[in-house]
């Protein structure tokens, strides 16, 4: 998806500037360097080149975007970017006072980048860079380059940089969201008895492709299975199909999980999703600006500790945005690799969560509920807020049948 240069005149920083230059001094951090392309984004307005947003290799080396941006010096910011960028500034200006469309690869990039930071005199500074982000060639070059320079892990710094989301934000996120929720539902309700998994898998891509969004993943179960990849299975009736799928929307993300059945639901399946929107509810009840990110999780493990379904089901919250796991980190390598740092913080308004409760039913398959919640002064709102229930499948009502609010 070609996300164009904004709307922002050159110069005019489409940033919080203050925010980011209290995070840098905070940090240590003189003039950033960010090279990945969620960071390069945030700091450019919305932009992401389109050539290189599926894969970044070409030739014998791969693209390398560089956002540098000294701490109350805008400026002094220039972007680095590739050669057939200069067609995109020409129609949609980078605010960057600076622009080098001249690369083709990782060493030009980071030499760019070494004679922009001289010329700027911050050859010897404070240097935010992002380790993940910058392959060893560039940093070798950087660092043999600028002897006298530090090089410092900009990484937290960034993250906390992107935690609170604009309405702008709040907005693309929603659309997300919604157009997320919509495609699932209306896959759910198109596929049929003998559907296979990768027949499923294909239309929610192409439902999700004509109302704009851009199609990531989807994890998909059906039946008593809890297996989530591409497979020949089909769907039969009575069985449940659990839908989880990641897509953007300029960038942003949708990541949401809903739940179909072939059939009418029984007492039985009604009663395992009641257990699971139990331990939602009891996540939502802690989600509020001040309360501290680790109360809803505290909140929703202890009522999940309590109920029936406890020994196969998990409880799992973290942040989104630009990325699906960004700040605020709430709990620590549950399941991705990261310390849960934002357990003991006040949530704030306008961070967005996702929260999610998952039963591997040892007989009754794969039951899971995903929502995105945004938080708000008063509590929360959430985005994609439908077919929350049993959604029939087998051109039954698709778009939320039994759905909970």
């Amino acid at each position: 998806m070609n996300i164009a240069p904004g709307k922002n005149a050159v110069g005019s920083v489409p940033f919080d500037q203050a925010r980011v230059d209290g995070l840098m001094e905070e940090a240590g951090i003189d003039v950033l360097l960010a090279t990945s392309k969620h960071n390069t984004q945030y700091l450019l307005g919305g932009y992401k080149f389109i050539f290189f947003a599926a894969m970044d290799a070409i030739g014998h080396s791969r693209y390398l975007p560089v956002v540098v941006y000294e701490k109350g010096g805008p400026e002094h910011a220039a972007y680095i970017g590739n050669r057939m960028e200069g067609g995109e500034h020409q129609n949609h200006p980078f605010w960057t006072p600076t622009l080098h469309a001249a690369c083709w690869g990782t060493l030009d990039a980071a030499n760019l980048a070494v004679e922009h930071l001289r010329k700027i005199g911050k050859g010897n500074a404070r240097i935010g860079i992002e380790p993940a982000f910058l392959p060893s060639d560039a940093y070798m070059l950087i660092r043999n380059a600028l002897p006298d320079a530090k090089l410092i892990d900009a990484t937290d710094m960034l993250e906390r940089m992107r935690a609170i989301k604009t309405e702008a934000e709040l907005e693309k996120l929603r659309i997300a969201s919604e157009l997320i929720t919509d495609s699932m539902l209306a896959t759910i309700g198109w596929a049929r008895e003998g559907t296979t998994k990768s027949e499923i898998i294909e239309q929610l891509r192409r439902e999700e492709t004509n109302r704009g969004a851009h199609f990531e993943y989807c994890l998909l179960t059906l039946g008593s299975s809890h297996n989530r990849a591409a497979s020949p299975q089909a769907w039969r009736k009575g069985e449940v199909m659990s839908i989880d799928s990641g897509g953007n929307y300029h960038g942003y993300i949708g990541d949401l999980c809903r739940m179909g059945v072939l059939g009418d639901p029984d007492a039985e399946l009604e009663d395992l999703l009641a257990e699971i929107e139990t331990v939602q509810q009891a996540a939502f009840s802690k989600v509020k600006a001040g309360t501290l990110g680790g109360d809803m999780i505290s909140r929703a493990e202890g009522v999940l500790k309590k109920s029936k379904v406890a020994a196969y089901t998990d409880f799992f919250a973290h942040g989104m945005g630009l990325i699906t796991h960004e700040a605020p980190f709430l709990m620590t390598n549950h399941p991705v690799t990261y310390e849960g740092t934002y357990a003991a913080m006040p949530l704030e308004k306008n961070m967005v969560l996702s929260v999610e409760t998952t039963m591997l039913h040892p007989t009754r398959g794969f039951i899971k509920l995903e929502d995105t919640v945004a938080v708000t002064d008063a509590g929360y709102v959430m985005f994609g807020d439908r077919g929350r229930g049993w959604n029939r499948g087998g051109g039954g009502l698709g778009a939320g049948y039994l759905a909970r609010s």
